[in-house]
């Protein structure tokens, strides 16, 4: 198992996730995908719909509450890969891997991978 530099976790736990969100959605329109297919691909790892995920951000809801309070999806485990230089499926700290669980999702969708393989239907 691998760990990251001391006090990444906390740092990850305190960043909210509107100030990350408006990068999330950067990254999939410049790539040619659209807001409605990174809601989508969120939902399905977190359970939260448009009016949660709008809650969330204009109440700065850190990540700690993020993941706290969500319904993680079952198949989140098949998310696998490297992710900011960390294999995500080593990674100790069950919040820092979840954020990479996230990040990994809207990497593969800025990627222009197929949805279905996104939201792991096949496997």
């Amino acid at each position: 198992m691998k760990k990251p530099p001391p006090g990444t976790e906390e740092r990850i736990a305190k960043m909210t996730f509107a100030s990350v969100y408006p990068h999330y959605v950067a990254k999939v329109e410049k790539k040619g995908r659209t807001k409605e297919e990174l809601h989508k691909v969120i939902k399905w790892l977190t359970g939260y719909g448009d009016k949660k995920l709008k809650a969330i951000v204009d109440d700065n809801v850190n990540f700690e509450t993020f993941f706290k309070k969500c319904e993680l999806n079952k198949n989140a485990h098949l998310i696998k890969g490297v992710i900011c230089g960390y294999r995500i499926e080593e990674l100790e700290s069950p919040l820092i891997r979840q954020v990479r669980y996230l990040d990994k999702l809207v990497d593969e969708l800025a990627k222009g991978r197929k949805m279905e393989k996104i939201l792991r239907v096949d496997d």
